[in-house]
């Protein structure tokens, strides 16, 4: 099951809203429920019962914009995404395999997630980040044990209908 999580803030001071949408239901603006916004950012990660395997990184919807891609991999690595266009959410999406708790890191925005991961079952997690700066090209950093396998999609595409001005 795919779930999504909205981080929405300034580069000075993070304000935490988080939502979570369902793989089987569109992934629109319409389908988000917004939490109160003193919620900290949170694991948003549901079992697909296997049936996405770790080795194909996630998708992105067809509103959405490839900026990077890690293919699977086994324990820490970093890689780079590209630039995106002012106003764009960044996207990150995650799938992994293997017990084990991973920690995502966005360092250009400086914004980090755990994401625990089950031995047997594929895990599909969908973060979208809106915070002044997710325009520019970074990196993300993930640190995992050894047996979790994962691969990862950033991605570009509008924020949340709620998370417009």
């Amino acid at each position: 099951m795919r779930r999504l999580l909205w981080v929405a803030g300034v580069a000075v001071a993070l304000a935490a809203v988080t939502g979570c949408t369902d793989s089987s239901a569109p992934r629109d603006a319409s389908s988000r429920q917004p939490a109160p916004s003193s919620s900290p950012p949170a694991s948003s990660e549901q079992p697909d019962d296997g049936q996405e395997p770790v080795a194909e990184p996630p998708e992105l919807d067809d509103s959405e914009h490839l900026a990077g891609r890690q293919p699977k991999t086994k324990g820490n690595a970093s890689f780079s995404y590209a630039k995106g266009a002012a106003g764009d959410a960044l996207i990150v999406a995650v799938r992994c395999q293997g017990a084990g708790t991973m920690k995502v890191a966005v360092k250009t925005v400086n914004v980090s997630f755990p994401l625990e991961c089950l031995a047997g079952e594929t895990t599909t997690t969908y973060n979208q980040v809106g915070v002044s700066g997710v325009e520019k090209p970074g990196t993300v950093s993930v640190t995992a044990p050894s047996g979790v396998h994962w691969s990862m999609t950033i991605g570009r595409g509008e924020p949340p209908a709620e998370d417009q001005q």
